[in-house]
């Protein structure tokens, strides 16, 4: 078949590997100058290894990436440390990356701590989630742990990844992050980019076409093929996989029908906006990653400070450090520059350490991603679109069809490979 896939992130790149390995002939355009997508990473002069322009980890049980990972050959350039997880309450920040942890989390009486304790167990060992579906997260923590704990420990939580949408989130995706996360976090050596475009040599290796800065305006139907509108000229294809936001694509294709795209369009997404700061020193004594409630007042809900992750001599000896949130698409934190962003995000940051300093910093970038976190309501299953759209030879893949589990880069690889199984 002659296959073209729009986008170069990790589901493109993966079903383009498994389609090449099959024997189909395949296209991918990607609208940026790299790929990797949100996972993708990038790389300051004084650097050996790259950066991700979203925090980035995975998880030791995160069997499909870490299966793709020993097909190429690069299973030796995992590893896995163990890096502080924590959370700051109250102006104090409290390691919380483990039961032990949350038993010594005086902030909460103890009864409480054991109840949390005996509430999490029974979550993540449970191997029943479409139950969780019918009844939202907040609803169902508040009644199995109790008002106090839920309010100090996963409210935050919710309230930081879903904003305004927080109390429709259903207890299936939060299920979904416990029965699958490990304390013990998987980084590529050399910085994820490095195995992405690893990927992309390997489908041109395989006959693979990459077409990077080649966005693509349009898509439609013409006789037994599909034809893709490019900036300079169309293309016809046997077949479409479309890896773009679910709207978006509803704008590529406009043959879609109306009662299909109608329900495209109700699905709701987070945006995301990270500030990246390489610093002289550091900022936090060996906390990698430190949650912060909505409650506490702060302009962003996570610092993360990845060089307390990875080395700093891999940086230059800077000191990186991510201040990260999620906001509707709307919100005025995409329109801001990162010296304005860092001017928001300054009396936050001193709250972590109060002798940071702009002077500290020695460069900034600012990165953000419109279609982030898909919010997922009560029966979210019943509104997941098919990987195959009522357009003949037209298919979708995107972080939307990854229920229960959360998105990130291994739902990404599973998905990539189950929709090249479903076209083939």
């Amino acid at each position: 078949m002659d296959i073209a896939i729009i986008g170069a992130g990790v589901t493109g790149l993966t079903a383009a590997y498994d389609l090449l390995r099959q024997g189909d002939h395949v296209t991918l355009y990607e609208a940026r100058p790299y790929v990797g997508g949100v996972a993708a990473g990038f790389k300051d002069e004084a650097w050996d290894w790259s950066l991700e322009r979203f925090y980035h980890h995975i998880f030791a049980t995160d069997k499909e990436f870490l299966a793709l990972v020993r097909d190429l050959g690069l299973a030796e350039e995992m590893n896995f440390p163990r890096p502080l997880t924590s959370l700051y309450h109250h102006g104090d920040i409290y390691p919380l990356d483990s039961p032990l942890a949350v038993l010594q989390f005086k902030p909460l009486p103890f009864v409480d701590r054991v109840r949390f304790g005996a509430v999490a167990a029974f979550v993540r060992y449970n191997p029943f989630w479409k139950p969780f579906e019918r009844v939202t997260a907040d609803a169902w923590l508040s009644h199995a742990m109790g008002q106090r704990a839920y309010e100090t420990l996963w409210q935050p939580l919710l309230e930081g990844k879903f904003g305004p949408h927080y109390r429709e989130v259903n207890m299936a995706w939060f299920w979904a992050r416990l029965a699958k996360r490990t304390p013990r976090l998987g980084y590529f050596n050399g910085g994820f980019q490095r195995l992405w475009e690893h990927l992309a040599d390997e489908i041109r290796a395989l006959g693979g076409v990459l077409h990077l800065a080649t966005p693509v305006r349009g898509i439609q139907a013409d006789g037994h093929s599909l034809r893709l509108t490019l900036d300079s000229q169309d293309v016809p294809h046997e077949r479409v996989l479309a890896t773009c936001s679910p709207q978006a694509l509803t704008r590529l294709a406009p043959q879609l029908p109306a009662e299909y795209t109608a329900r495209l369009r109700q699905l709701k997404a987070m945006g995301a906006v990270v500030l990246i700061l390489a610093l002289r020193h550091p900022v936090s004594q060996r906390h990698y990653w430190i949650n912060i409630p909505k409650r506490e007042g702060f302009p962003f809900l996570a610092f993360v400070e990845h060089t307390n992750y990875m080395s700093p001599q891999h940086y230059g000896g800077d000191t990186l450090v991510y201040c990260g949130d999620y906001v509707d698409p709307g919100h005025r934190y995409f329109a801001m520059s990162a010296e304005a962003l860092l001017a928001e995000f300054l009396p936050g940051i001193r709250r972590i350490n109060p002798d940071f300093d702009p002077s500290w910093v020695r460069r900034m970038w600012k990165f953000s991603a419109s279609y982030a976190q898909p919010v997922p309501p009560i029966h979210h299953s019943r509104a997941i679109p098919p990987l195959r759209t009522p357009l003949a030879n037209l298919w979708m893949a995107n972080m939307s069809q990854v229920y229960p589990w959360d998105r990130g880069t291994n739902y990404a690889v599973a998905l990539g490979r189950q929709v090249a199984a479903a076209m083939l």
